[in-house]
């Protein structure tokens, strides 16, 4: 198969415009030849990438938080999270790396601030000597087109149904139940490339803990259960869901627990609330 490349490797201040799209079929031709030499970049949301994805492709997310302490400076840290992927793309051993979202067609679509366009402007900041490409139509055509490459889509749930009614698979049933907010539906807030905030509902998803490369997690939360402990560290930090806890006093301890976890090469940190009001939430963490 024969593509014409553009190498990013060349210019840190590459026009985006130059950068070619790649059809489906292309795309389709080099994940079924040499996989390990494409990297698939899904600059989709979380909610979506979890939903159904190009089998093998990584999720690229950047939170508003990130987004404001890098102020457009996003390093590779933040587009390949995990480590073998990321040294992998440092080394030269992608020799191509599609981005795509949900159906672009060329670069004229993609808003200024939208996650594909920061992944493209981080990846012409940090040479790796790939060629990128933008897949023409994204995702939804794609998937129409090849979807026995795309993994099988999660069926819907409805958003009224509280955790104590949708356990998550291989959770234990006879937990207590934590209800989580209708308005708390979204995916985990990247904090920093090893920490995340999030939901009860997203502690209790063994999937989207495993995705994010989760390894352990800090409970704050005196009721909402440690689904997984088979799976994951955990630490517990019992503070009532209310306006008159004190959750600094515990500061330091989770801290702690984070640091010294991070030094034994866990990779990610997760924290998320569970909480009945918005100003106080309580917290599980996950590192």
């Amino acid at each position: 198969m024969h593509l014409e490349l553009t190498s990013i490797s060349r210019c840190s201040t590459m026009v985006i415009m130059e950068v070619p799209t790649i059809s489906c079929a292309s795309l389709h031709g080099l994940l079924e030849g040499d996989a390990r030499g494409c990297l698939v970049l899904d600059c989709r949301s979380f909610l979506s990438f979890n939903s159904s994805h190009i089998s093998g492709s990584t999720n690229v997310r950047f939170s508003t938080i990130v987004r404001r302490r890098a102020r457009g400076a996003l390093g590779l840290e933040h587009i390949a999270l995990n480590e073998e992927t990321r040294n992998r793309l440092l080394s030269g051993e992608y020799q191509s790396v599609v981005l795509l979202d949900d159906r672009s067609t060329d670069f004229g679509q993609v808003k200024k601030d939208a996650t594909l366009m920061l992944a493209v402007t981080a990846l012409c900041r940090n040479p790796c000597g790939v060629c990128l490409f933008l897949l023409n139509g994204g995702f939804e055509k794609f998937s129409s087109q090849y979807p026995e490459m795309c993994t099988k889509p999660c069926p819907p749930q409805g958003l009224s149904l509280s955790l104590s009614s949708r356990q998550p698979e291989s959770a234990d049933s006879t937990s207590s139940p934590c209800n989580t907010p209708l308005y708390d539906q979204g995916g985990p807030v990247e904090i920093l490339p090893f920490l995340y905030l999030g939901s009860a509902y997203h502690a209790s998803r063994k999937d989207m803990l495993d995705m994010l490369g989760i390894t352990a997690l800090i409970n704050v939360s005196a009721n909402c259960p440690n689904h997984f402990e088979d799976s994951f560290l955990y630490k517990s930090i019992p503070v009532e869901d209310n306006h008159k806890a004190d959750i600094s006093s515990w500061f330091n301890e989770a801290i702690e627990f984070i640091g010294e976890h991070a030094q034994n090469k866990y990779t990610n940190s997760f924290f998320t609330q569970q909480n009945v009001g918005a100003d106080h939430s309580c917290c599980h963490s996950v590192c």
